[in-house]
């Protein structure tokens, strides 16, 4: 049977949210971490722990950057692609990395007008989104998963605060991200999707709907870091696809 996938974004999607879900599908940890530190990259340390929003237990994946001047440095596409190129991830990990990256600098570069090559990203946010898009590659490529369908998504509205200050919400890079794909607001003010999130979804997703026929195995939720009146985490089904048998 064909191992898939279900992303059921009631409360949107962000990258250490996907991560999260899916470690909570019962990866092991320890095998995780070892593939993580192929990627070669230094000044993070990772906190992975079980926790509650709203009476729902999940797994709370974050990053915390190490001291040091990391607010000056900045990345390109090509510089973070180099990243992922020269770790000692597998290619398919590589590939599925790379992918959901490009996804949100050509966003970034179609907000910002300026052609891919230019737009930077700051280190802080960077290495937040290099470790997450790995991290999620990694999960995938450790489950086996074939195929992903997604729910619409919960977009969230209202403002938030960036480097240029208050930009509405859906922010303008996870609108470009989501061109075609379906989304919609139920009135809980706030950040439900971030780039990283909507990249994911935008990348892998082969479908938008209803849950498919299929037969679920084992459920994950992840964590997100705010606290809205909804509880905020998203989860995913890991399941086999199933076709309807019709008698005759």
């Amino acid at each position: 049977m064909k191992k898939i996938l279900y992303f059921d974004c009631f409360s949107g999607i962000s990258g250490d949210m996907a991560v999260g879900a899916l470690l909570d599908l019962g990866i092991d940890e320890g095998s995780f971490l070892s593939e993580l530190e192929k990627l070669n990259l230094d000044g993070y340390q990772i906190r992975i722990r079980r926790s509650v929003k709203k009476g729902i237990t999940g797994t709370d994946f974050e990053v915390f950057l190490e001291e040091g001047d990391h607010h000056h440095v900045h990345r390109n596409l090509y510089d973070i692609e180099q990243i992922f190129d020269s770790s000692g991830l597998k290619d398919d990990v590589k590939a599925m990395s790379k992918k959901i990256f490009r996804a949100v600098a050509e966003a970034e570069a179609k907000v910002h007008g300026k052609p891919i090559e230019e737009v930077h990203f700051h280190e802080v946010g960077a290495v937040d989104s290099i470790i997450d898009i790995a991290g999620f590659s990694i999960c995938m490529d450790l489950l086996g998963v074939e195929e992903v369908h997604s729910s619409p998504l919960h977009v969230g509205y209202g403002f938030v605060e960036c480097a240029h200050g208050q930009i509405p919400v859906p922010a303008p890079a996870v609108l470009e991200i989501l061109r075609g794909v379906p989304i919609y607001s139920a009135g809980v003010r706030g950040e439900l999707v971030t780039p990283t999130g909507a990249a994911i979804v935008k990348a892998l997703s082969q479908s938008y709907g209803e849950i498919p026929l299929m037969e679920i195995q084992k459920i994950g939720y992840g964590l997100g870091k705010r606290d809205f009146e909804i509880p905020n985490v998203f989860r995913v089904y890991l399941a086999e696809k199933k076709s309807l048998k019709i008698s005759s």
